[in-house]
């Protein structure tokens, strides 16, 4: 057991069930297309890490998805239970810091989740700010249950208002480098990472088409 632990939440691959704002531009199917290559990409970006890792599905796990890490399943009623659920179940086993990613950001990498764990041993929170307004990394030192209850989530102010309440706590916390999202077809044309993936663009040029 490590003192540091890496959750990942990931959506499991269900048809018409992911990237729906990404899915009436482009249809389910190739959105689909998107976020299955994008879970790879987490998968990818995690997995030489040196540290303990929670794989934490939706609904139902995959054994071929993080083969040999701990997989579960999300627990709570909203995103902010069951992010609460999965921080508070690793602490109460002993790890001394925690950080969760999701699993739909192109230009995630090693480095981004370094930056976090090195953060948490100056601060007890920290962030990775999307350019939406939300975050696409958290991070804790110790638990603080007010960053996930009653929180506007999908909205482009739920990073202010969650700063605003550790302001409010005197809680310090650390921002690390902002990072957009895939949301819009807008939003993956322009990605490097779709840009990259040429046998991504055919895909859903056929589908689209």
């Amino acid at each position: 057991m490590t003192k540091d632990l890496l959750i990942v939440f990931v959506k499991n691959l269900k048809l018409g069930k992911v990237k729906t704002r990404l899915a009436k531009t482009i249809g389910d199917q190739a959105a689909f297309e998107v976020y299955a290559e994008l879970v790879k990409l987490t998968e990818r970006a995690t997995q030489t890490l040196a540290i303990d890792k929670r794989i934490y599905f939706s609904d139902a796990i995959i054994k071929t998805q993080w083969k040999n890490e701990f997989k579960a399943i999300q627990q709570g009623k909203d995103l902010g239970e069951r992010m609460l659920n999965a921080f508070k179940k690793g602490f109460e086993e002993g790890y001394e810091r925690i950080v969760l990613i999701g699993s739909d950001l192109p230009d995630i990498s090693e480095t981004h989740i370094k930056n976090a764990f090195a953060a948490l041993q100056e601060v007890n929170v920290t962030f990775g700010p999307a350019e939406d307004g939300g975050y696409y990394l958290v991070g804790l030192s110790e638990l603080h249950p007010n960053v996930f209850i009653d929180k506007p989530w999908s909205t482009s102010h739920l990073l202010d208002d969650t700063l605003l309440e550790l302001k409010r706590n005197n809680i310090a916390y650390k921002l690390l480098e902002p990072l957009n999202d895939i949301d819009t077809f807008e939003d993956l044309k322009a990605s490097k990472f779709y840009k990259s993936n040429l046998k991504l663009q055919e895909k859903i040029k056929q589908l689209h088409d």
